[in-house]
C-alpha cells in the first residue's frame, strides 16, 4: 500500500504578528505547489500553531509519511538542532507515521534571483541615478553561532556583487556574530561610494529588520553626502516558494543533501573545534506555542521598533525575536538527525560563542546600550 504523503513547513516563530502572517502566506504559496497533499505549518516558539500541532493534523488526515522542510535560509542551530529535535520526539511517539526531513533554502540561484529582485526594486524607486560602480551593497544576514551559516551569507553577497557589478560589497549581521550593522555601515561609509544599498537577507519582517533599517537611518544622518537605500527583505517572492518546493522534491528523489562538510558538530571548523561531537538539541520548549501571550503589543503587523526604544530607555539591550548571543547552557537530552549519519544523544552544555567579545559584535553593543 502506497504512503499517503503530507507536507509540514517548519518555521521559527516570532512575537511580531506581521512576521507570523507572512510565514503563513509563504505556506499558502507552497500549498498551491502541492494541491493533492495535506499541507500544514507550525512554529518552534512564540507563535501558534506549533510544529507538533501541524503534525497532529497531518496524522489525523491519514498521512503515513510526512515531508518536513525548514522555512529557513541557512542551516544553523534552528535547522540543525531544534526542528529535528521536535520531529524526532514526535516520530518516537507515533511510529506509524514516517517523518522525512528536508534541507534549508541554502545558497541557490533562485534565492539569488529573489534577492536581486528586491535590490533592483530599491534602485528603481531611488530619487537619483547613481552608477552601479559608485554603489556599495551591504547585505545583512541574521547572524548565527555557526560559521558555516554565516559564510553562506557572504557567498550570497559575492554573487549579488558580481552579478550586478557594484563597485563594492560588504556583509554584516543583525546579531550573534560580527560585524553588526552599525560597525559594518560605519566602515562602508569610509570607502568613498556615493550610494549604499542596505539589503536584509531575511525572509520576513520583525524587530531585527526594523533594527537594520533604524541603524541605517542613524548612519545615514551622520553621512549626508552618501545616499542610503533600504531594500526590502525576501518575503514570499515566487523564487523563494519555488526553492522551497524543490526542497520537498529533493526528499522524494533521495537528493536531500545538507552541507555537513563544514558542520561544526562533525568537523574541526577553525575556532569551533571544541564543539565536534556535541549533542544537538532544542532549547525552545519553554516558549513553545505561547501564541497571543508572546505577541508584541507595541505594534500591529508592521514593526515600528517601539520595543527597541523601551529597552534603550531601560539601559540594556534586548531582542524579542531571539537574537541572543548563544552563550546559554542546557542539559536536555535529545537526538538529532538531519538526513545524514551523525546523531548524538548525550547531554551537554552549549559552549559560549568563541568571539562573543569581538569589538564589533553583540557584547560591544550591549556595553554601549
Amino acid at each position: 500500500m502506497a504512503d499517503k504523503l503530507g507536507l509540514m513547513i517548519c518555521g521559527h516563530g516570532s512575537r511580531n504578528k506581521g512576521a507570523v502572517k507572512q510565514f503563513a502566506q509563504l505556506a499558502k504559496g507552497l500549498k498551491a505547489r502541492f494541491p493533492d497533499w495535506p499541507v500544514e505549518y507550525g512554529y518552534l516558539e512564540f507563535a501558534n500553531p506549533v510544529i507538533h500541532d501541524g503534525l497532529n493534523r497531518l496524522r489525523e488526515a491519514g498521512c503515513t509519511r510526512v515531508l518536513a522542510v525548514p522555512g529557513m535560509l541557512f542551516a544553523a542551530g534552528h535547522a540543525k538542532n531544534d526542528i529535528p529535535s521536535v520531529l524526532n520526539t514526535y516520530q518516537a511517539s507515533h511510529p506509524e507515521m514516517t517523518i522525512s526531513y528536508g534541507r534549508e533554502l541554502a545558497v541557490d540561484t533562485r534565492m539569488v534571483k529573489a534577492a536581486a529582485a528586491r535590490i533592483q526594486e530599491a534602485i528603481d524607486t531611488a530619487d537619483s541615478d547613481v552608477p552601479l560602480h559608485d554603489t556599495l551593497l551591504m547585505v545583512v544576514g541574521r547572524g548565527a553561532s555557526d560559521p558555516d551559516a554565516n559564510s553562506n551569507v557572504a557567498k550570497i553577497t559575492r554573487m549579488l556583487w558580481e552579478g550586478f557589478g557594484f563597485g563594492w560589497a560588504e556583509t554584516c549581521y543583525s546579531g550573534v556574530t560580527f560585524p553588526l550593522v552599525g560597525p559594518g555601515l560605519e566602515h562602508a561609509a569610509k570607502l568613498g561610494y556615493r550610494r549604499v544599498i542596505v539589503f536584509p537577507y531575511f525572509l520576513f519582517t520583525g524587530v531585527l529588520v526594523q533594527r537594520i533599517y533604524g541603524t541605517t537611518d542613524e548612519i545615514a544622518a551622520k553621512h549626508p553626502d552618501i545616499e542610503f537605500l533600504k531594500a526590502g527583505y525576501l518575503n514570499d517572492h515566487p523564487q523563494v516558494i519555488d526553492t522551497m518546493a524543490d526542497r520537498v522534491q529533493e526528499i522524494l528523489q533521495g537528493a536531500n543533501l545538507m552541507n555537513c562538510q563544514l558542520c561544526k558538530y562533525r568537523e574541526q571548523v577553525l575556532g569551533f573545534e571544541a564543539e565536534v561531537g556535541l549533542a544537538q538539541e532544542s532549547h525552545h520548549h519553554h516558549v513553545e506555542g505561547l501564541g497571543a501571550e508572546a505577541e508584541c503589543q507595541l505594534c500591529d503587523e508592521i514593526c515600528t521598533g517601539a520595543c527597541e526604544k523601551q529597552v534603550q530607555a531601560a539601559g540594556h539591550h534586548h531582542d524579542h525575536d531571539h537574537a541572543h548571543d548563544h552563550s546559554h547552557h542546557h542539559g536536555h537530552d535529545h537526538a538529532h538527525d538531519h538526513g545524514d549519519a551523525h546523531s548524538h544523544d548525550h547531554g551537554h552544555h552549549h559552549p559560549p560563542y568563541p568571539h562573543a567579545d569581538h569589538p564589533h559584535g553583540p557584547k560591544s553593543l550591549k556595553r554601549k546600550g
